[in-house]
């Protein structure tokens, strides 16, 4: 099962996530700032570190730098409602997916997918 670490520090918008993710098959850790997503990165193996940009404490940009020195097979998503983040997002994690917000969870889900198609075990 593909693992998911979610970041993301509105509460409902976490609760969203998390779920339409689980309900499509995934297993999600959630947690609410960068600085709660560290020790699971140093204890845990995810396939994706889902994050918002902005978070207080650590931003999602530092998180996802951490990553990748912890756990560099690790894929990044962030999502963002900050056009001025999105560029520098995109200077210092040029290999992550960009998704703006607002979006629809169906549209999360599909670009997760998406991310994964290959790791999907096929049925016989």
């Amino acid at each position: 099962m593909i693992r998911i670490l979610l970041a993301e520090d509105d509460e409902a918008m976490r609760g969203y996530i998390n779920r339409a993710l689980e309900n499509a098959g995934y297993s999600v850790t959630a947690v609410a700032s960068g600085t709660e997503a560290v020790p699971h990165l140093k204890t845990e193996i995810f396939d994706l570190l889902l994050s918002d940009i902005v978070m207080p404490e650590m931003d999602g940009i530092e998180l996802a730098q951490l990553c990748n020195d912890l756990s560099p097979d690790t894929k990044v998503m962030f999502i963002t409602g900050f056009a001025a983040v999105t560029l520098r997002a995109n200077r210092e994690a040029p290999h992550a997916k960009m998704l703006s917000k607002p979006f629809h969870l169906k549209d999360l889900v599909m670009e997760v997918d998406r991310m994964f198609e290959d790791a999907v075990p096929m049925s016989l």
